[in-house]
């Protein structure tokens, strides 16, 4: 299969890889769309963050059509291989077809995440044969680390309750439900009296983690839930335990699988292993289906000039062992599909401040509401300050869509029979369903394997094929 740049998709999705297009670095392949708006005579929006929209108007005969609304967004993950040279502030990706026809970049993500949706929406722009409502082309910034661009996006901007996302689903499958979700930070401020004791520390090891949108429901080990739950059986048993550091987790949005707690007390080693050894064996108990490579291990640590006093110390650890965490909910309309949960991902203290990121993500604003309210009161019992950050809303699943039907009978026509899939994990569809609430809405998009990873390869057929599926999509909108 050849990547064929006569063909207007293929054309723009090279333009658009020359350009270095990282999220936070989208001025660049931002200012290319305003130019090519510019060019063809379009009316245009480029906001503050450097989302754009491009405005088409109605083809003959469609004037009186509600419009529609596509939208991908322009940032990728920058991923590359260790023994790869590739600057993504300035070096364009270099691309090359294998011999089964997918297309990839040397040695580095392709970004056809969400390159082709980028390149699909430029490619309906720039022909002018084709039959279609009047259409509302929104690429967004910044979606990879945390929708931000789309959140920026104001409701009067937009003229459609009918809207393609060009991020998710497949060429056989559209996507029907995705989660909302909330950053929240909780911190305290600490108070450190000077240490003589010896130090100790608490290790979680061997656990599997993972993203907490697709994982969240597997009864997968939290490091830093675990940890807590150590040190709570210790705080229980004796009475001088002194927090002296509390690490955990990479990521807000991945199951930690690593904690480091360190703590002083004048108890003996073999003493705390003892007692620590009861609510080892009982985690150990809990996880041998789910996470069976747990350990946990107390062991002699560096000393410390400073640590906290037991009181401090037990009501940080009590407040760890009382917030909710994990799944919450389950949808019953999708066998399987996780709705609510939430996702302690990383501890850490800094500037004499402990620091907790927790994320929160549901399909319903209501259950967002309620675990936000959790950790809320909870915090103030606990004497934390609260924080809320980039809250955005879900897409709730409806059974109704006169889009989706209108894709399903075009893919039926191929002899295909379309798959409705669903997410835990936030799209940009819920940031815009909450923009406006009765909007329609479905996905779709080429097939695509190994997004943010070097891996990452696009199915050039599938390309193909996708884009004039969207195309026969636009011409049924009448």
């Amino acid at each position: 299969m050849e990547f064929d740049l006569n063909k207007k998709h293929c054309f723009y999705f090279n333009e658009i890889s020359q350009i270095p297009r990282g999220s936070r670095n989208e001025k660049a392949v931002s200012d290319y769309v305003v130019e090519f708006a510019k060019k063809h005579g379009y009316s245009y929006l480029q906001d503050d963050m450097f989302n754009v929209i491009v405005e088409k108007p109605a083809s003959v005969g469609y004037e009186d059509s509600e419009p529609i609304i596509l939208q991908a967004h322009m940032d990728m993950v920058c991923e590359k291989n260790k023994d790869i040279e590739h600057d993504f502030e300035s070096d364009p990706l270099q691309l090359y077809v294998d011999e089964e026809g997918w297309l990839h970049a040397k040695g580095t993500t392709l970004g056809a995440d969400d390159g082709m949706g980028v390149a699909y929406m430029l490619a309906i722009l720039d022909d002018k044969s084709l039959e279609h409502p009047a259409l509302q082309c929104v690429f967004t910034v910044m979606e990879e680390i945390g929708l931000l661009g789309a959140i920026n996006l104001k409701k009067e901007y937009f003229h459609g309750k009918r809207y393609i996302n060009l991020d998710s689903g497949s060429e056989d499958a559209t996507s029907v439900t995705s989660s909302g979700g909330a950053r929240v930070i909780v911190s305290r401020k600490l108070r450190y009296q000077p240490c003589t004791k010896p130090v100790y520390s608490i290790k979680i090891r061997g656990l599997k983690g993972g993203h907490s949108a697709g994982k969240i429901h597997m009864e997968l080990g939290n490091a830093i839930i675990l940890a807590s739950r150590v040190a709570n059986k210790l705080i229980e048993n004796f009475d001088d335990i002194e927090l002296v550091d509390f690490n955990g987790g990479m990521k807000f949005n991945a199951i930690p699988r690593e904690a480091d707690l360190s703590f002083a007390s004048n108890v003996k080693l073999e003493d705390l292993q003892a007692c620590a050894k009861t609510i080892i064996d009982q985690i150990k108990d809990e996880l041998k289906y789910s996470d069976e490579g747990f350990d946990a291990m107390i062991e002699i640590a560096e000393s410390s000039q400073r640590s906290l006093d037991p009181e401090q110390s037990r009501s940080i650890i009590e407040f760890m062992n009382v917030i909710p965490n994990g799944l919450q909910h389950h949808s019953m309309a999708i066998p399987g599909l996780s709705v609510a949960s939430l996702n302690a991902g990383v501890i850490y203290i800094k500037d004499d401040i402990l620091f907790l990121d927790d994320l929160i993500r549901s399909a319903l604003p209501s259950h967002g509401d309620i675990m936000i309210n959790q950790l809320k009161i909870l915090s103030r019992v606990f004497c934390f300050d609260f924080e809320v950050n980039d809250r955005y809303y879900g897409w709730d699943y409806s059974k109704d869509s006169k889009l989706r039907e209108i894709l399903r009978s075009v893919l039926k026509e191929k002899g295909i029979e379309m798959k409705e899939s669903s997410t835990h994990g936030g799209l940009e569809c819920g940031i815009f369903k909450g923009m406006i609430p009765d909007l329609d809405i479905i996905t779709y998009a080429p097939n695509s394997y190994g997004e943010h990873t070097p891996d990452e390869k696009l199915d050039l057929a599938s390309f193909d094929r996708t884009y004039e599926n969207l195309v026969e999509v636009l011409k049924r909108c009448k």
